[in-house]
């Protein structure tokens, strides 16, 4: 049986169709275009002034469409982020999702005695070792707020500078203002070996945030044009909620965040074109019994992976993502569902930068068990993602032939096809638990939870993270003595 060269389908989801698409994006455009965006930062609103922008109401500003066309085309369609070594590590294209923790949880669970309780810096390091030791989690945020930093003003830069010491994969990045983003910087340029070292390979990205509905506050722009300048790929989602600061349907929601991240956009490619900026909005829903935005909820996968059929269909950039979060209080049966749903629907979406994987409690407080926990399912995810391989090895004639002439006792855990291609063909998972009753009693009859929280301590006690060299690291906690 000749072959040849088949290619592997693999399986996508598809939320969208073309004119389902086209409908958002020309929604999002008309909200620029009539009701605007209010632009409390005076550059900002001087540069979409001078391109065409027309301001009212002291800083309220109508942009033309245009101004975004114009933007998506100069916004580039790939965005490389490199690990602290010099070596690439996440293409963010369209094929490629890649999974990471989130940031500014005001709890933790701790991870001796189980308790709910304030982040402190060492959890920031732990987080980011931890994730330094997962295969499939490919960058690292804070995942907490800690209450124990020297100066409460300085606190993503004692974070970033937390996890620079802890890992050595790409880091998303939280600041607050232009002069802790400028320490942020500093400390980069450090690791990296100077600006052009770190512009050419940028191992960071800074997550910021919009208002919604439709405001822009000084803070948040400064941040996005010192980004824009230094070459620092930055996302901008917009808090547009379903019900909350956005329309309670998905569409509105959608159209309006939309809207919001194409004016961030504007404002980034007029502030230095070409600059690298990562697409997308949060929309996810606000439950009509608690008032929480909800972490688990369908309505923000289906949003994204709306959103990534836009992309397709209309923007062609990279875009940001959420996965691996759950609303649950503790890592139950309910925070793996939820977790589980996001993580596939991202994947099979091909969102590409995937944040907020170990969150619980609606992004209110991080667990290293619900962080190992989704490294796992990443990878049973992937497996899914990667289809079916169909040629002569995979239909495996020759295997059927040999098992079938070795008698009536013969099966393919003997023939040698089993033992060659058993590792590539199927999922062998390691945190999953799959053994017989008895052995599993005997080993302790240990819960998924008991058992990611063993593995966390073992990669927290025996993973190596290669170091930093001795002087960056002196000048990072010189530049921190000095704040």
């Amino acid at each position: 049986m000749e072959l040849g060269s088949i290619t592997t389908f693999q399986p996508r989801l598809k939320v969208l169709n073309r004119r389902q698409a086209l409908a958002i994006h020309t929604a999002a455009l008309e909200i620029l275009e009539k009701t605007g965006i209010k632009m409390e930062h005076t550059e900002s609103r001087d540069m979409l002034a001078g391109a065409g922008g027309r301001v009212f109401d002291k800083d309220w500003i109508r942009l033309p469409a245009y101004l975004a066309e114009e933007a998506i085309r100069s916004a580039p369609r790939q965005i490389t982020l490199y690990d602290q070594l010099g070596n690439k590590a996440m293409p963010l294209t369209d094929e490629n999702p890649f999974y990471g923790t989130g940031s500014d949880t005001t709890f933790t669970l701790d991870l001796e005695t189980g308790e709910r309780r304030r982040c402190i810096l060492k959890d920031t390091a732990n987080f980011a070792k931890l994730v330094d030791g997962l295969e499939n989690i490919s960058f690292t945020m804070s995942m907490g707020n800690p209450e124990d930093i020297p100066k409460v003003d300085y606190i993503y830069v004692y974070a970033f500078a937390e996890m620079v010491k802890n890992t050595n994969k790409p880091i998303v990045f939280i600041a607050d203002r232009g002069e802790d983003i400028a320490k942020i910087y500093e400390i980069a340029c450090l690791v990296a070996g100077g600006e052009d070292q770190l512009r050419q390979k940028p191992f960071l990205l800074n997550y910021s945030e919009a208002i919604s509905p439709l405001r822009f506050p000084e803070h948040v722009m400064d941040r996005l044009i010192f980004c824009a300048r230094k070459g620092i790929p930055i996302c901008l989602p917009s808090g547009s909620n379903a019900g909350g600061g956005a329309p309670v349907t998905l569409a509105g929601a959608m159209a309006m965040g939309i809207a919001e991240n194409l004016a961030g956009l504007i404002v980034h490619q007029l502030a230095a074109k070409g600059a690298p900026f990562l697409f997308g909005p949060n929309v996810s829903a606000l439950d009509m019994k608690s008032a929480v935005v909800s972490y688990g909820c369908p309505e923000w996968s289906l949003t994204q992976a709306a959103l990534a059929d836009m992309r397709d269909e209309i923007y062609g950039l990279p875009i940001w993502s959420f996965a691996g979060a759950s609303d649950s209080k503790v890592v139950d049966a309910q925070a793996g569902a939820e977790a589980m749903f996001s993580i596939i629907t991202a994947m099979l979406s091909r969102c590409n930068l995937i944040h907020d994987n170990g969150y619980i409690e609606y992004g209110s407080t991080s667990s290293l068990e619900m962080v190992t926990i989704a490294n796992e399912l990443v990878a049973m995810a992937r497996y899914f993602a990667n289809g079916i391989p169909v040629n002569e090895t995979t239909l495996a004639l020759d295997a059927l032939e040999r098992v079938k002439n070795a008698g009536p006792q013969a099966f393919f855990l003997m023939d040698d096809h089993t033992f060659e291609n058993f590792e590539q063909a199927l999922f062998l998972p390691k945190l999953l638990d799959r053994n017989r009753y008895d052995n599993w009693e005997t080993d302790g009859a240990k819960d998924l939870y008991t058992r990611s929280n063993e593995e966390a301590k073992r990669i927290l006690s025996e993973h190596q993270v290669t170091p930093k060299d001795d002087a960056v690291l002196k000048h990072i906690d010189d530049l921190l003595k000095a704040l």
